[in-house]
């Protein structure tokens, strides 16, 4: 995983669990929003998500 990516997985979970903390996602549902939020990191800074799903 290179530098971009990592910064970009950091955001998302920072974001997803700054969404917890304001109730606007349940830890329940982690598995369902975090996945979209690493997607708009991702967008945002010009990262392609494609070779992450290369690989599994």
């Amino acid at each position: 995983m290179d530098k971009d990516r990592k910064e970009a997985l950091q955001v998302a979970k920072e974001l997803t669990a700054k969404f917890i903390e304001t109730r606007t996602v349940s830890p329940g549902n982690f598995a369902e929003v975090f996945p979209s939020v690493y997607r708009v990191v991702c967008a945002a800074i010009g990262v392609d998500t494609d070779q992450d799903n290369k690989g599994k």
